[in-house]
This record gives structure tokens, C-alpha cells and sequence, in this order.
């Protein structure tokens, strides 16, 4: 299984999303082809409900420390609600060019 199939199931399984995005942004950084180490996630769910962005973040970290142990690198988290992801218009911004490496 892909390091991107692994965190799509590890979160879909513990946070039951009602939207889940896992884009694979290794491309953009200065690492080995196919090295599948930043990811941009964007999840949302009803667990979010009342908890601070913080520990929304907490909680995915700690859905996915087996994969920053085995080499997992970077996460761009976008975590939310179902109104708050409405309110944004089912949409996140892209992602800026890496501003370090040899790129």
C-alpha cells in the first residue's frame, strides 16, 4: 500500500470524513523521485465539531505517527468542519513553490 493510500485509510477509518483530499506534493520539494514524503490533506468531519484547530492537527499527527516515523516528511493540514468547509465553498488554496532544496 502507498504511503498516500495509508493515511487516506488510517483517517478515513478513525475521523469517518465527509470529504478527504490526500494530494501527494513530493514533486514540489527537493527529494528523490518517488520518495512520497509531503502531502497535502484535507479532511472534513463532523469530529471537528467544537474541538480547536490545534488539536485537529494533534489528532491527524497522531493518526499518522507511524508514517512520520517511517519517513513521512511534511503535512499541509486543512482540517474542517462540514460548515466551515461550506463556508469556504468546498475549496482550500493551492499550495506555494518549496522555498528550500535545490529546486
Amino acid at each position: 500500500m502507498s504511503v498516500r493510500q495509508t493515511i487516506q485509510k488510517r483517517i478515513g477509518d478513525a475521523l469517518a470524513p465527509l470529504h478527504l483530499e490526500v494530494l501527494d506534493e513530493s514533486r514540489m520539494h527537493s527529494v528523490p523521485e518517488g520518495a512520497e514524503s509531503h502531502f497535502k490533506v484535507v479532511v472534513v468531519s463532523e469530529r471537528f465539531i467544537g474541538v480547536k484547530l490545534i488539536e485537529r492537527h494533534r489528532m491527524v499527527n497522531g493518526l499518522l505517527k507511524p508514517q512520520f516515523a517511517a519517513g513521512l516528511h511534511a503535512l499541509a493540514l486543512h482540517t474542517m468542519t462540514p460548515e466551515e468547509w461550506l463556508d469556504k465553498g468546498g475549496a482550500v488554496t493551492g499550495s506555494p513553490p518549496c522555498m528550500g532544496g535545490s529546486k
